[in-house]
C-alpha cells in the first residue's frame, strides 16, 4: 500500500519506520520543513513529496497527519484529496481530528491513533478510535502490533476527556513547580522532591511548543492554579487541610481499569 505521511516530525517519523518494517507499506514524507521530510523520508527508505496537493499528481491508498494538535483539522481538509482509500492522524487530539476526517472523507476508512510514549521510549500503548475501519487501517493496525506496541480501543470524548489530567494537568503542575521551586543541595531532597525534580527534567528536556499546544488543547493549567489556590487558603486551618489532603487521596483510590467503549464513535 502506498502511504503519505504528513509531518516529518518525531511522531511521523516513528510511524514510517514501524510501517515501512513490513512490506505492507511503501511511503512518502511531506511536510512543511521539505529538509525535515528529506531527512525521515532518508531514515525509512521513502520519497518525499509535495505539501500541497495541488503541486503533485500523487495519491495514495493512506495518508496519515502527524501535525501539531492546533493544525490537525485544517490539514485534514487539505490533504484528504490525496487519501484514497484511508485517512488516519496521530496528532494527539482525536475528536477535531476524527470530525474533520469526517467531512472531508466521509467514504473513507479513519483512524485516529495517539501514541502514549515518545520515540524513545517505543514501543507502548496506543489509544485508538476506529471510526470507519477496513483492510489499510487494519494493515496499519497490524504493523503497530507487529512492532510491539499494545493498541487500545476507546472513544474520541473518554480520551480527549482523559488528556486534560494525563497531559495537561499533569505538565501544568509539573512546570508550576520547576517554576515555584529553587536549586537545593542533593543531601536535602526527599523521595517527593527527587520525583519532581526528575518530572521536571523529563517535561524541560522535550520541545516547548509540542507542550504548548497540549495547554492549548486540553487547558491544564487554569485548574491546577485554582487547586494550589485552593490549597493556599488552608493554611494555619488544620482541618481545611486534612479534607483537601483526603481529597487528593482520592485521585489515586478511584484509578483503575477503564470503562471506556471499546468501538470508536460513530
Amino acid at each position: 500500500m502506498h502511504c503519505c505521511i504528513v509531518g516529518a516530525g518525531e511522531m511521523g517519523t516513528w510511524l514510517g519506520a514501524t510501517l515501512a518494517a513490513t512490506d505492507d507499506f511503501d511511503l512518502a514524507f511531506a511536510d512543511t520543513d521539505p529538509e525535515a521530510a528529506e531527512r525521515a523520508a532518508t531514515a525509512v527508505g521513502a520519497d518525499t513529496v509535495a505539501l500541497d496537493p495541488a503541486d503533485s499528481t500523487d495519491r495514495f491508498d493512506a495518508v496519515v497527519l502527524a501535525v501539531p494538535m492546533p493544525v490537525v483539522a485544517d490539514a485534514v481538509a487539505t490533504q484528504a484529496p490525496r487519501a484514497e482509500r484511508a485517512l488516519l492522524d496521530v496528532s494527539g487530539v482525536m475528536a477535531p481530528a476524527l470530525d474533520a476526517m469526517r467531512e472531508h472523507a466521509p467514504d473513507r476508512e479513519r483512524l485516529s491513533l495517539h501514541p502514549m510514549f515518545s520515540e524513545a521510549n517505543a514501543p507502548g500503548r496506543i489509544a485508538a478510535v476506529a471510526d470507519a475501519s477496513g483492510p489499510v487501517t487494519a494493515a496499519v493496525r497490524q504493523a503497530l502490533d507487529a512492532a510491539g506496541n499494545e493498541v487500545f480501543d476507546t472513544t474520541a470524548t473518554d480520551h480527549d476527556e482523559s488528556m486534560r489530567t494525563v497531559q495537561a494537568k499533569a505538565h501544568a503542575a509539573v512546570l508550576a513547580f520547576g517554576l515555584a521551586g529553587a536549586p537545593v543541595d542533593p543531601r536535602y531532597h526527599t523521595d517527593v522532591s527527587t520525583a519532581l525534580f526528575d518530572l521536571v527534567e523529563n517535561v524541560t528536556g522535550g520541545t516547548a511548543h509540542v507542550f504548548g499546544d497540549i495547554q492549548t488543547t486540553f487547558d491544564g493549567a487554569t485548574e491546577v492554579a485554582a487547586a494550589a489556590e485552593r490549597i493556599a487558603e488552608t493554611r494555619g486551618d488544620p482541618e481545611a487541610f486534612a479534607e483537601r489532603y483526603a481529597e487528593a487521596r482520592r485521585l489515586v483510590e478511584g484509578a483503575g481499569a477503564s470503562d471506556a467503549p471499546t468501538e470508536g464513535d460513530r
